[in-house]
């Protein structure tokens, strides 16, 4: 049994907690932390399950190893899709599966032509998830853009 504990802290060790977990709501309601997304800095969890829908908050440009904005608009851009894709992946979605977008940018006219190209990047050719695109005055750490999105994963059962 010591030999048994050892090799544990020995793993964990090496290995830290690769995703927190937590407890389901009354409901069923699963708060999602996948292994290499980024750590949430507020109240605020990375997304949640409920049923078949995976419900993503707001993704920036942050890099999960060291949790803070990456540099240049393209860059930063692109870090908030793929942040918000890992966590829709880690629950069995493809960006597919997406039912809808939600992307605030602090630029319409600057930051709009680089969100749609980061979208033809992840999606290809399409057909593309709707997406509603709204300008707004200023986001967390005065960054440039925030994306959100819904998807649908079916539980297996």
């Amino acid at each position: 049994m010591k030999k048994i504990m050892l090799l544990m802290v020995a793993l964990l060790w090496v290995h830290p907690a690769a995703a927190e977990t937590f407890p389901l709501s009354p409901s069923g309601v699963k708060t999602l932390a996948p292994e290499g997304a980024i750590k949430s800095t507020g109240t605020w969890n990375l997304g949640t399950r409920a049923g078949d829908f995976v419900f993503i908050a707001g993704m920036r440009g942050i890099d999960p190893k060291t949790n803070h904005l990456v540099q240049g608009d393209e860059t930063r851009i692109r870090q908030a899709f793929a942040n918000m894709k890992l966590i829709a992946e880690s629950e069995g979605a493809t960006l597919r599966d997406a039912v809808r977008l939600v992307v605030y940018v602090t630029d319409m006219y600057r930051f709009r032509p680089i969100v749609n190209k980061m979208q033809e990047e992840f999606w290809g050719k399409g057909p593309y998830p709707p997406r509603t695109i709204v300008e707004v005055h200023r986001l967390n750490d005065d960054d440039i853009c925030e994306v959100q999105g819904t998807f649908y994963a079916p539980v297996k059962k």
